[in-house]
């Protein structure tokens, strides 16, 4: 073989046609088409004739993911299927996924959605929610609130109202919506105009969520204004400081945003991170607060 034709054969780790893709591509086939097995990785890799660490290893490194945490993420999504368009109550459900109980299908989306099964397939039922589009300095705002006050806030761009509108819908599936722009009106300048902010005139917010999302946003709210912590900071604050990955996935479904600070946390190296409204709105956010304070 001459030099050229070395240089010109592909590596086998990095091709479709390697022995690393076809092991990766085993792998997501057994997890996909038998997750009712609940395979552990043991199972999985002496199928395949695999070292368990190697296996782990290899795997991470081409999807991202540990198979554990990829089987997490199949079985949530069939067991929303379940809860949600079939409807099975949450102990059928549970066997249905190949897990040993209801107890496993709560820890698992406490740790993925930061909410119970039940929480989760009852989202918004019985809530009429009233929403309307309003100019404000970061865009285009979406308003939305119950008859007890402020239940939403979100951020659009000129031509992306819908997509915001089924976002949020998406938040409380169940509840009624009504468009109202003259009952949302009024909250643009109390939440964008700093004469309108009063100790002694509250906003008063409706937070619809888990006990645990409402405890991070409740912290959330505790940050002084053009100051920012980090997710490890809230887990401790709310007296559980392990659970930052929860923590993480709360402050991100936070629906009234500016107003409940999500913005104001960070990385753990005090780097931005993901911003449900783009980093761009965030970034401007955080400087108005800063040139503001």
């Amino acid at each position: 073989m001459n030099a050229l034709a070395k240089i010109a054969e592909p590596a086998v780790d990095v091709t479709p046609q390697g022995s690393d893709y076809e092991t990766v591509r085993r792998v997501i086939e057994m997890i996909t088409l038998d997750y009712r097995q609940q395979p552990s990785l043991d199972m999985i890799a002496a199928e395949l004739g695999q070292s368990p660490t190697q296996l782990q290893k290899l795997f991470t490194r081409w999807a991202g993911l540990s198979p554990k945490a990829f089987l997490q993420a199949v079985t949530l999504d069939h067991a929303k299927r379940l809860l949600g368009h079939e409807g099975l109550p949450l102990l059928e459900a549970s066997y249905e996924l190949g897990l040993s109980g209801p107890g496993r299908l709560h820890d698992l989306f406490v740790t993925h959605e930061a909410m119970s099964p039940g929480e989760w397939k009852a989202r918004g039922g019985g809530l009429t929610i009233r929403y309307g589009f309003h100019p404000s300095p970061f865009g285009i705002a979406l308003v939305m609130a119950t008859d007890r006050g402020l239940a939403g806030l979100a951020f659009a761009d000129l031509g992306g109202e819908s997509a915001a509108l089924e976002d949020m819908t998406r938040r409380w599936p169940n509840a009624a919506y009504v468009e109202d722009g003259p009952l949302t009106a009024p909250y643009v300048s109390r939440i964008f105009e700093r004469s309108q902010w009063a100790a002694d005139r509250p906003l008063q917010l409706v937070m619809i969520g888990t006990d645990f999302q409402v405890r991070v946003w409740q912290s959330l709210l505790k940050i002084p204004f053009g100051k920012a912590v980090t997710y490890s900071d809230v887990a401790r604050d709310i007296g559980q400081p392990s659970a930052s990955r929860a923590v993480g996935a709360a402050i991100g479904a936070n629906p009234i945003s500016f107003v409940v600070p999500c913005h104001r946390a960070v990385g753990k190296s005090g780097a931005l991170t993901g911003y449900h409204w783009g980093l761009t709105r965030k970034r401007a956010i955080l400087g108005w607060e800063s040139g503001a304070a």
